[in-house]
């Protein structure tokens, strides 16, 4: 395990060393991790940003698209997979059979029709097609919280019902704070998924104010001329930082809502 933890975490480590490297020497040097000369200016360069533009923008406009979409994800998906765990319908198995079969889709396939589609709405250069999707649920999502539901005894619903709830009371008094556990787990896949997406942005965002992190780092590469590469180091060094932060506040939540029961002692 020692092993293969140092392989996994090669890469990581070239990437910060080189990120107090000089920008000529990243990859003359690629073989040493630790600089001979530690140039932390590199962080201060890549912070300025383009055109005026600095990195506090990007990381603004990427927290306000994972956030949002984030929480519109969880919370369609929970609601979703409450109906199709506890919640008799016609056509149920149908539409429970069509919403895997998306997950089956590359995501190649969806792409072009997708953009079609959303520069009908005149939604190219907004956030809308990168946030609006996700308020209709997330398929692995779906699937996820709705296995961790039907670990719920049934009579919890029935006796809420003699107390008087209806469906949606049994929804938000019963079973949200049952399922938290597996919404916390959809909640940092999906944090991580988005603040990584670089596909999205780079086909509906063309103004450079609004990119996120993912597509600002892209930037820093220009064959017209010389790359910063010290610069765009550092500032990928930095947008790892709110990954390990959600990493390690929420890591529990992950075993808790893969391995765990809805019910706890």
């Amino acid at each position: 395990m020692i092993v293969f933890t140092l392989i996994m975490l090669y890469p990581l480590a070239w990437m910060v060393g080189s990120s107090l490297k000089e920008s000529s020497s990243v990859f003359i040097d690629a073989h040493k991790i630790i600089p001979d000369v530690f140039r932390f200016e590199n962080y201060i360069e890549g912070w300025k940003g383009f055109g005026g533009i600095t990195f506090s923008t990007f990381f603004m406009n990427s927290f306000v698209i994972v956030i949002i979409s984030t929480i519109g994800s969880v919370l369609s998906s929970t609601f979703i997979a409450f109906g199709f765990a506890r919640i008799n319908f016609v056509g149920k198995k149908l539409w429970f059979v069509c919403m895997m079969l998306t997950m089956m889709l590359p995501y190649e396939m969806v792409m072009i029709p997708q953009y079609i589609m959303f520069n009908g709405f005149g939604w190219i250069d907004t956030y809308l097609p990168l946030i609006l999707p996700t308020f209709f649920g997330a398929p692995f999502f779906i699937f996820l919280i709705m296995q961790f539901i039907r670990t719920i005894p049934t009579e919890l619903d029935q006796a809420a019902k003699i107390d008087g709830c209806g469906t949606f009371g049994i929804f938000f008094r019963i079973i949200c704070p049952l399922v938290v556990p597996a919404m916390m787990t959809a909640a940092i896949f999906s944090f991580y998924w988005r603040w990584d997406d670089f596909m999205g942005p780079l086909l509906y965002l063309t103004t450079p104010a609004k990119y996120p992190v993912s597509l600002a780092l892209k930037l820093f590469s220009d064959p017209n001329s010389v790359t910063n590469w010290g610069a765009m180091f550092a500032m990928s060094t930095i947008s790892l930082i709110p990954i390990f932060i959600i990493f390690f506040i929420f890591q529990r939540y992950i075993v808790d809502g893969i391995s765990t029961s809805g019910l706890k002692s």
